[in-house]
C-alpha cells in the first residue's frame, strides 16, 4: 500500500450518529451508511489505517432519555448499546466492499463485538483492517466526543476527524447568519477564548492537552476525507 502524498497515516474518524441519519426521522439511512463505507474504502486503498469511533444519537441518546425519566446512568448505556447497532451497520457494510474490518466494544458483548483492548486494536490498525469502535469509553456521563479524543490518543492517531453537518468552524452560527466568518486554522485557545463550541469540554480538553490537531469537516460532501488525507483545505484544523 502506498503512503505516498498523504497527509496523515493514522487517522481517528469520529461520525455521529446523526450523520446516518440521512433525510429519515430515525434509524440508518442505508444509501448515507454505503456512502461513508466507500470513502473509507477510497482512503483505506491509499494505505491510510483508520478507526471510527461512532455515536448513537440516530437511535437512541443518554442525555435526552434523562430528559424523559430514565436514570441517567442507564441512559447513557442505551445510548452505548445504540453505537453497537450503528457499529454492526457500517462493518456490514464495508465487509460487503471487501474490506477487512474489526467492531470493537468498551462493553462486553462478545457474541458481536471483540472487547476493546489498545495492544490489539493497534494491531488491527498495523495489519491494514478498519477499525470501528463502539460503546463510547464503556462508562456513563462521557460523551462519544470524548471516547473519540480518548482513543485517538491511545491509538496514537495524527488527527481527530470530527465529520459534523457543517462544513468547519465558524466565528457564529452559519445557520442563523449568513455573514458567519469560517476559520480554515484556529488554535484551542481561540476556540476557548471565542467561546465556540466544537466539542464537549472533556474532549477538547483532552485533545488540547496531549497536542492531538481536530479537524472539523462535513461528512455530507462526498470526498472530503480523501481530500483532506490528501492535503488538500478541508474544513477547519484546530491545533496548538
Amino acid at each position: 500500500m502506498s503512503h505516498e502524498g498523504i497527509a496523515y497515516k493514522r487517522i481517528l474518524l469520529k461520525l455521529s450518529g446523526e450523520a446516518l441519519l440521512g433525510s429519515r426521522e430515525f434509524g440508518i439511512d442505508p444509501e448515507i451508511i454505503s456512502r461513508v463505507a466507500e470513502e473509507l474504502r477510497e482512503i483505506h486503498g491509499l494505505g491510510v489505517e483508520i478507526a471510527v469511533v461512532i455515536g448513537g444519537g440516530n437511535i437512541f441518546r443518554g442525555v435526552a432519555g434523562e430528559k424523559e425519566g430514565f436514570n441517567r446512568a442507564r441512559a447513557d448505556y442505551m445510548g452505548m448499546l445504540a453505537t453497537l447497532i450503528n457499529a454492526l451497520a457500517l462493518q456490514d457494510n464495508l465487509e460487503r466492499k471487501g474490506i477487512p474490518v474489526r467492531t470493537m466494544s468498551a462493553l462486553e458483548v462478545k457474541e458481536v463485538a471483540e472487547p476493546y483492548i489498545r495492544e490489539k486494536a493497534i494491531s488491527h490498525l498495523e495489519k491494514g483492517r478498519i477499525l470501528i469502535l463502539a460503546c463510547g469509553t464503556g462508562n456513563p456521563f462521557f460523551t462519544t466526543d470524548t471516547a473519540a479524543a480518548l482513543r485517538a490518543l491511545e491509538l496514537q492517531a495524527e488527527v481527530l476527524m470530527k465529520a459534523t453537518k457543517v462544513d468547519g468552524v465558524y466565528d457564529r452560527d452559519p445557520v442563523k447568519d449568513p455573514q458567519a466568518k469560517k476559520f480554515e486554522t484556529i488554535t484551542f485557545d481561540e476556540v476557548i477564548s471565542k467561546n465556540l463550541k466544537v466539542m464537549d469540554g472533556a474532549a477538547f480538553s483532552l485533545a488540547r492537552d496531549h497536542h492531538l490537531p481536530i479537524l472539523v469537516f462535513n461528512i455530507f460532501r462526498y470526498g472530503n476525507i480523501k481530500r483532506a488525507i490528501l492535503g488538500e483545505k478541508v474544513g477547519t484544523l484546530i491545533k496548538n
